[in-house]
């Protein structure tokens, strides 16, 4: 069963993506942990147009890198002026374009950008790969999330280096089901081992950290200056701000702005 989406399509509105990401993972090459590379959300107030320099201003001001405009939203396509919204990237940043006709954009005017389209897409997709996962999981026992391991290499570094706390996690039987199926050629989907914590809460909850992700991303920052983001990496603060940011978004007009940028940290 597909968990029901909230009425969320004529309510959300634009945004920019921040520097948070779903979950804090251990990006590696060889022995040593590399960059992670984030989305993050940006809003500005309407009648006031965005672009990459007045975002990278504002995530300047938060102390976080510039980043890359990222074709995050799907593009609207009005009723009545359907044929010709759909080749125009008129209140668009950074139009994607497909056959000529324009699908996706890094941001623009919010009535310009389908979320809801995006959540319904989310939704779907994370509903498919969670009934993967339970196949692939199904004779093995439960398993300690990374948000545990995470948590206590950061009390103590020297205790639990971050590459043993990532060779503890990995070790686990129901994580390394998770990794044989992804190096499976022909694997349909991919299956996130450090999203074990939302997989082992149930499809409503897995499926509901993605369609709410689709739409507002790893954080976000609001019109006047605030920074949204979970306050850690467990998945009730990830829910918290998802929570928050959702109802944020529902509260903007049409005419606000939004500018998606993908951060590299």
């Amino acid at each position: 069963m597909i968990t029901p989406l909230p009425s969320i399509a004529v309510h959300f509105t634009a945004s920019v993506h921040l520097t948070v990401s779903t979950t804090i993972r251990p990006r590696r090459r060889g022995y040593l942990i590399v960059s992670e590379t984030r989305t993050v959300i940006v809003c500005m107030p309407a009648g006031r147009p965005i672009d990459w320099f007045s975002a990278s201003e504002i995530l300047d001001w938060h102390h976080q890198p510039a980043g890359t405009p990222l074709s995050f939203f799907p593009v609207r396509r009005r009723r009545l002026l359907g044929w010709v919204s759909r080749w125009s990237d008129h209140h668009l940043v950074q139009a994607t374009r497909r056959l000529g006709a324009v699908t996706r954009a890094a941001g623009g005017r919010r009535s310009r950008l389908d979320l809801t389209a995006a959540a319904v897409a989310a939704n779907a997709e994370a509903s498919a790969r969670w009934r993967t996962w339970v196949q692939v999981v199904r004779d093995t026992p439960p398993a300690r999330p990374w948000a545990e391991f995470l948590a206590a290499h950061t009390a103590d570094p020297k205790k639990l280096p971050m590459e043993e706390a990532v060779r503890r996690f990995e070790a686990q039987p129901r994580v390394l089901a998770m990794l044989a199926y992804n190096a499976h050629p022909v694997a349909r989907h991919r299956l996130d081992p450090y999203e074990l914590d939302a997989y082992q809460a149930g499809e409503p909850t897995y499926t509901v950290v993605h369609w709410q992700h689709a739409i507002a991303a790893d954080a976000l920052i609001t019109y006047d200056g605030r920074l949204l983001q979970p306050s850690s990496a467990s998945l009730a603060d990830r829910l918290r701000y998802l929570a928050e940011a959702g109802a944020y978004l529902r509260g903007l007009s049409r005419r606000h702005q939004l500018l998606a940028v993908k951060v590299t940290t």
